[in-house]
């Protein structure tokens, strides 16, 4: 898995409480100004090391705390992120986000997998 998300209705609360307890550190994703998506930095996490994570505004209400697991994003590597995510929609898969392209990240899809479960996935932007 190279890349997971953490969905927050308070990003700046979120961003304090895993500072703080992994030490992590976040900058603003270019292109992702709208969901305040932040990718993290920390120390198995971050560019160069193997497994990224993002962090961005939940996209609808909070759930109850306490409540049943309430899940996250698990993004995979593909080749053809866009062979992929018409493979989803063509067996069973709902549009969640389309194929869209992030300066310096590549290009990420999500597709609801027919279970009420969304999962990503990535084709990395070619290394210069």
């Amino acid at each position: 898995m190279p890349h997971f998300e953490i969905h927050a209705s308070d990003v700046a609360a979120a961003k304090t409480f895993y500072a703080g307890l992994f030490g992590w550190e976040f900058s603003p994703m270019e292109g992702g100004e709208d969901a305040s998506y932040h990718l993290i930095e920390g120390r198995d996490i971050g560019t160069g090391k193997g497994l990224t994570g993002g962090m961005m505004t939940r996209g609808d209400a909070t759930p109850t705390a306490g409540g049943p697991i309430r899940g996250g994003t698990m993004t995979f590597e593909v080749e053809d992120c866009d062979a992929r995510y018409r493979w989803a929609l063509d067996n069973g898969g709902a549009e969640a986000l389309p194929p869209t392209d992030f300066p310096g990240i590549g290009r990420c899809a999500y597709v609801e997998d027919g279970q009420g479960n969304v999962v990503g996935m990535i084709t990395p932007a070619e290394k210069n």
